[in-house]
C-alpha cells in the first residue's frame, strides 16, 4: 500500500460544519456523503458501503477505564435516482443513525452473520473506510519522560481506500488516503484526493 496526504482548507472545512449544523447531521456525515457521491461517480455503483469507527464506550461506566473498544460499523449509503446533495446528506443520516443504534454488536459476528464466502483477498463487508478524527489530541505526560505520536507505515494496504480526516485547531482538515497499490496507480490516488 501507499498513501498521500491533502488538505481541506479552513474556509472550505467551516461550510462543511454550517452545512452539517443546518441538517442535523455531523461533519462525519457530510464527508460521508461527499466520498459515497465521488465513489458511484467512479464507477462504484449506488449501494455504497463504507467502513467506520465508534469509540465503543456508550456505558458511562466504562468512560474512566483505560482500553480499547473502538467497534467497526458499516455504513451503506444509498446513492441512487441522482439526489442532491442535501437529500443524499439526509439519507445517509438516517442510515448512520440505525448503524449507531446497534454499535454494540461485535463486528466478528456481523461478518459471520452476513458473509457467509470468506476470502483472505478483500474485507469481507466493505473495502473503502472513512475516519474522522475530531478529539483533542492526548499529551502523555509520565515524570521525566515526554511521549510523541509516530505513525508506522506498515507498508500494506487494509483497504482499498482508506481515508483519514483530522480537524486541525486552527481550522480545516488534515487528510490522509491510503490506497492499494494492486488497484490504484498514484496518479489515480491523487484525482481521487483532489476530487
Amino acid at each position: 500500500g501507499a498513501s498521500l496526504r491533502f488538505t481541506v482548507p479552513p474556509e472550505v472545512h467551516d461550510g462543511l460544519l454550517a452545512l452539517a449544523r443546518e441538517s442535523r447531521a455531523t461533519l462525519y456525515m457530510v464527508a460521508q456523503a461527499g466520498l459515497a457521491a465521488l465513489l458511484t461517480r467512479l464507477g462504484a455503483g449506488e449501494d455504497v458501503p463504507i467502513g467506520g469507527v465508534v469509540a465503543g464506550r456508550t456505558d458511562e461506566a466504562l468512560d474512566e477505564l483505560v482500553g480499547f473498544f473502538v467497534n467497526t460499523v458499516v455504513l451503506r449509503t444509498d446513492t441512487s435516482g441522482d439526489p442532491t446533495f442535501r437529500e443524499l446528506l439526509g439519507r445517509v443520516r438516517e442510515s448512520d443513525l440505525a448503524a449507531f443504534a446497534h454499535q454494540d454488536v461485535p463486528f466478528e459476528r456481523l461478518v459471520d452473520a452476513v458473509s457467509s464466502n470468506r476470502s483472505l483477498a478483500r474485507h469481507p463487508l466493505f473495502q473503502v473506510m472513512l475516519v474522522l478524527q475530531n478529539n483533542a489530541t492526548a499529551e502523555l505526560g509520565l515524570p521525566g519522560l515526554t511521549g510523541r505520536e509516530l505513525r508506522v507505515d506498515p507498508g500494506v494496504a487494509k483497504f482499498d481506500l482508506a481515508f483519514e480526516l483530522i480537524e486541525q485547531a486552527e481550522g480545516g482538515l488534515a487528510g490522509l488516503l491510503e490506497y492499494s497499490c494492486d488497484l490504484f496507480d498514484p496518479e489515480t490516488a491523487e484525482r481521487i484526493c483532489e476530487r
